[in-house]
């Protein structure tokens, strides 16, 4: 009799069990249909998601651009996507986003959270400039780094000055090659970051500055790991940010990097004259100190850096891949490099450096610049926005706090707008009459309200530093290498893979 007995209570224990876990699996269910039902009408359409997980299993990261550009031809140019119980909406094609961008831009002006960082001590009014939610604190931060910018020269000739200067610098780093291979890479990349560190700093770094080769390093590893699926996976659940160790594992390139511009801003301090300013971070100090008795003031000591990281990041990874985007198009497109050489030296000649004033004269330099930017690619996704109020856009309803990716690639690959969009042709910037011709669809540094601030630097940048180089060398393949990839890699901008070249004296 005891058997059976306890056989029925095991088969009552099991039973209460089973019915647990059945209710808790249908509450779970029930809970996950309610966060992810949309109760909106003409909310954008888009694919199946996966219960509790959503749709960010079949996002591929490492080719967001591509990911994106079929889901158009099903969804259409705005289409919705679920990252776990976050909203996204995702804008393609130029008309859409000039709705989005420039007739209602204050609408999606604002920014996400973005868990990882809040690890590292980034939140509240201490976002910088990109990561700050739309008000206030961005408010202060942009209108000040603009104006130190221009302070500092941007726009002026002062800083032309500057940027020809190191342009030669970068010849002298070429020429040192003698002719023979080499990876362009780096010497670019602390080229360009020279000049933004004349400002930031008040002075450049030689080349073979091992602490400043060290630290453009960190920052290029913290682009990568910023662009992870791990990282988007705390991203879209923040609770996750509370797992010990977890956000310095993602982030630990970004770790190294507040440790180091820290310290670099912990030099300066040491030398501070309140009656002199030298640099951007003088600047900052002197508004913190006018703003020591306002709480609610963003001039913070953490807000230092990460506007510093915010001007060092935005002033350097695009303007580098931009020229090594061009290098290599150079080494593709032999004939396109001899056109240039031809109207360099009709225009500036052999001897004279480039000036910005040359831009006007030279339309096929131009328009090949442009054309690096746009086939480029350099960055497929703008940083992304978030809602700051319902809006519409594209006939369809976006509510606020709904995360929006402006797709910058689905614009500069617009079928619709350009003749070739998936190949190299300067043409789309000339007209017949062989003109410079300017193309509304062209927007790499994004538009409207969170547009980049450095856009004005980095054509400078860009003009002057590719001038120079294509007035004095001419660009090859190395004669014991296959021709090089055209074919990019996403590390948050799309940049070439590595790739040698010869460096030959004109």
């Amino acid at each position: 009799m005891q058997l059976p007995m306890f056989c029925l209570y095991v088969f009552k224990s099991f039973s209460n069990v089973l019915s647990l876990v059945v209710i808790l699996v249908v509450s779970l269910l029930f809970l996950d249909f309610m966060k992810r039902r949309k109760k909106w009408d003409h909310y954008p359409p888009g694919p199946p998601s996966i219960p509790f997980v959503g749709n960010i299993l079949q996002v591929d990261f490492s080719n967001i651009h591509i990911y994106f550009r079929e889901l158009t031809k099903q969804y259409g140019d705005v289409f919705s996507l679920q990252y776990f119980w976050q909203n996204v909406v995702v804008l393609n094609g130029f008309e859409v986003m000039k709705e989005a961008l420039m007739h209602k831009s204050e609408d999606i002006a604002d920014r996400p959270r973005f868990p990882l960082f809040e690890s590292l001590g980034i939140s509240g009014n201490a976002k910088g400039i990109s990561l700050a939610h739309y008000g206030r604190a961005w408010q202060e931060q942009r209108r000040f780094s603009l104006t130190t910018l221009r302070d500092f020269g941007m726009g002026k000739k002062s800083l032309e000055a500057r940027v020809s200067e190191e342009a030669e610098f970068l010849c002298n780093e070429f020429q040192s090659q003698k002719g023979k291979s080499f990876d362009p890479h780096f010497i670019v990349n602390t080229a360009v970051s020279n000049i933004i560190s004349s400002i930031v700093f008040g002075d450049r770094f030689e080349y073979n500055n091992e602490k400043f080769n060290k630290l453009l390093r960190v920052f290029e590893d913290a682009l990568k790991a910023e662009s992870g699926f791990l990282a988007q996976v705390v991203t879209a659940i923040p609770c996750l940010r509370h797992i010990p160790g977890l956000p310095q594992k993602v982030f630990q390139p970004q770790v190294h990097m507040v440790s180091y511009v820290s310290d670099m801003i912990s030099e300066q301090r040491n030398t501070w004259d309140p009656g002199f300013t030298r640099h951007f971070i003088d600047a900052f100090l002197l508004e913190m100190e006018k703003a020591k008795d306002d709480k609610d003031s963003s001039f913070n000591e953490k807000n230092l850096v990460f506007t510093t990281i915010d001007l060092f990041t935005a002033g350097i990874e695009t303007t580098t891949t931009t020229l090594r985007w061009a290098l290599l198009f150079m080494l593709l497109y032999p004939e396109v490099q001899m056109n240039i050489h031809r109207e360099i030296d009709e225009v500036i000649g052999r001897n004279r450096k480039p000036t910005m004033a040359d831009v006007l004269s030279m339309p096929y330099t131009n328009a090949v610049i442009h054309e690096v930017q746009r086939c480029g690619d350099i960055l497929p996704e703008a940083a992304h926005h978030m809602t700051y109020r319902d809006t519409e856009i594209g006939g369809y309803f976006i509510p606020k706090g709904t995360i929006v990716v402006t797709n910058l690639s689905s614009v500069l690959k617009d079928d619709r707008e350009w003749k070739k969009p998936f190949e190299f042709y300067p043409e789309h910037f000339l007209d017949t009459d062989g003109k410079f011709m300017k193309r509304e669809a062209f927007i790499p540094f994004s538009a409207g309200r969170r547009a980049c601030p450095g856009e004005q630097l980095a054509r400078m940048e860009v003009f002057l530093f590719f001038t120079t180089l294509l007035q004095t060398f001419i660009f090859k393949i190395p004669d014991n290498m296959p021709r090089p990839e055209e074919s990019p890699v996403l590390a948050v901008t799309l940049c070439p893979k590595p790739f040698q070249l010869c460096a030959i004296s004109r």
